[in-house]
């Protein structure tokens, strides 16, 4: 797909899912190009796309990256009710209020989302899914750890160099950012001057961290209607070796890719490789689909 050269800015885009809460995300690129709806991990925002969705966009896809409910600017659940059907439930309303069928692209908390939407849904909803770092099984001690960064520090932060100092002791693959103030957009200051996380603390339940594995291995084998992408982080903790293969022997269709030198947040570790191999995949999407 050619390359557009027009300057390319993202606009503002709201999803009413509730009467009291509306999904939040950025769009980039022209709506009436190929959509491509982008689903961040638990506890992250649309901004853990890094330039992946400006990128998409030059190269004439229509990118949408979403706060998931509870997270970012999108609202978060009046009951506290974050279980995954919730998610699903948002993602099919969102996927009614586009002409084309969206490729989804999700990772980790998204990609389950992904995963299950399209997997379980009578008739495709999508035209392609993409998974980052995600398989219905996954190891228990990556996920762990992940709960325990989140849940660590109920009080926030002070100041955000101590956030940045925080993060770097979590993900010590990653270099720590010489300037902090980015870090602001996935956060939120509260009326005591410190600063959380830009989620709500209900996500924590233990219910939203509940799995099925086997509703999860039987959504991933209905993702068979459609053309499919895992992406891995080589340096994962939450899926190895052998949940990829269980994963690749139940949708033998998949493509796959390993990214060297990456965790399980892919798209911020090496944003350029993923970005990347997910155009390589959306090109072979659209070059290979049946003429209308």
């Amino acid at each position: 797909m050619p390359e557009q050269t027009a300057d390319i800015s993202a606009q503002r885009v709201a999803y009413r899912v509730e009467e009291e809460l509306t999904i939040v995300g950025d769009a980039w690129g022209e709506a009436d190009n190929p959509p491509v709806l982008l689903l961040h991990g638990g506890g992250q925002t649309r901004f853990a796309w890094g330039n992946t969705a400006r990128t998409l966009a030059e190269q004439g896809w229509y990118a949408v990256s979403l706060d998931l409910r509870g997270h970012g600017e999108s609202g978060w659940a009046p009951d506290g009710n974050y279980n995954i059907e919730k998610f699903s439930a948002d993602l099919h309303i969102v996927l009614g209020h586009f002409d084309q069928r969206p490729v989804l692209v999700g990772a980790s908390l998204g990609g389950i989302t992904s995963m299950l939407t399209e997997g379980e849904a009578p008739q495709p909803v999508s035209a392609g899914v993409v998974l980052v770092d995600v398989t219905p099984r996954v190891e228990q001690k990556g996920v762990d750890r992940i709960r325990a960064f989140m849940t660590a520090r109920p009080d926030g932060f002070e100041n955000l160099e101590e956030v940045a100092d925080t993060i770097a002791a979590y993900i010590p693959h990653r270099p720590r950012p010489k300037d902090v103030s980015g870090l602001a957009k996935n956060l939120r200051k509260g009326e005591d001057g410190r600063y959380r996380w830009h989620w709500d603390p209900n996500l924590m339940s233990p219910a939203r961290f509940r799995r099925d594995p086997e509703r999860l291995m039987a959504a991933a084998r209905g993702l068979r209607r459609v053309p499919t992408l895992l992406v891995r982080g080589k340096l994962s903790d939450v899926i190895s070796d052998e949940t990829t293969q269980e994963f690749l022997d139940a949708v033998p269709h998949a493509k796959y890719i390993d990214v060297s030198d990456a965790g399980h947040m892919v798209a911020g570790d090496k944003n350029d490789i993923f970005s990347r191999a997910v155009i390589e995949f959306l090109t072979d999407i659209k070059t290979t689909a049946p003429a209308a």
